[in-house]
């Protein structure tokens, strides 16, 4: 028996929003001023308020971060390292440094790390606070902005496996369980993003279905309701 729809989409809610708003309620240290950065290619750079959420001083270490599937050194991340007194903000500025235009959403993170001295028995050390990983989702000139970029994937089954391609332009965020219907089975989709051109397979259970349900977010990570698409055969 397929699981309340209500129920699949809360439980699905949570596992997409969990990490990252429990290190904001946890936040200690470095907090960013946004769960996202968006990098517009007619613009060639974005910016970032950066918040240290400490009572003392501390370094706010930055970095970009690449996916595994693009390694590509798309950006320039300024300051690497700056000092940011209690409760004052550090403005970081990302800069697109791509030779030649962007024909689709790239998706890369950045890393915000509070770093503070500590005097110990033996002498002065640092200590590291909490990390905040973000993603950063560079965009392309004059690209229209889509408020539903799931509702152009494509499932199918090949196989006993269920396949998913994304032929739009568009990064697609969502939940990692992908629900069948009418069946109610749990597939893991591995995570939580789907990258312009990729085709992912996922291993299927013994009863397929006709449909599969996602639970998306929109480009700033938030839930929004489950979608359900055909489940086509090939």
């Amino acid at each position: 028996m397929c699981p309340p729809k209500s129920l699949q989409a809360l439980c699905a809610i949570a596992v997409l929003c969990l990490s990252f708003f429990s290190a904001l309620a946890m936040a200690a240290g470095m907090v960013p001023q946004t769960p996202v950065v968006i990098v517009d290619e007619a613009l060639g750079e974005a910016t970032l308020n950066v918040k240290n959420s400490d009572e003392q001083p501390a370094l706010l270490h930055s970095t970009i971060e690449h996916i595994a599937e693009d390694d590509e050194p798309l950006l320039l991340l300024t300051p690497p390292v700056a000092r940011v007194e209690p409760g004052q903000s550090q403005q970081v500025r990302f800069i697109l440094r791509s030779t030649k235009p962007l024909e689709t959403e790239r998706l890369k993170r950045v890393v915000f790390e509070g770093i503070k001295p500590r005097q110990g028995a033996d002498g002065a050390r640092l200590s590291l606070g909490v990390r905040q990983n973000i993603p950063v989702i560079l965009r392309p000139a004059n690209l229209a902005v889509d408020r539903a970029p799931w509702k152009h994937l494509l499932w199918s089954v090949v196989g006993d496996r269920v396949q998913v391609s994304n032929p739009g332009p568009y990064v697609v965020r969502l939940a990692k369980s992908v629900s069948l219907i009418p069946s109610g089975a749990m597939l893991d989709l591995g995570r939580t993003y789907i990258l312009p051109g990729e085709v992912l397979t996922l291993t299927a259970a013994s009863t397929l279905g006709t449909h599969v349900r996602i639970f998306p977010a929109t480009t700033y990570g938030f839930a929004v309701d489950s979608h359900d698409a055909p489940l086509s055969s090939r």
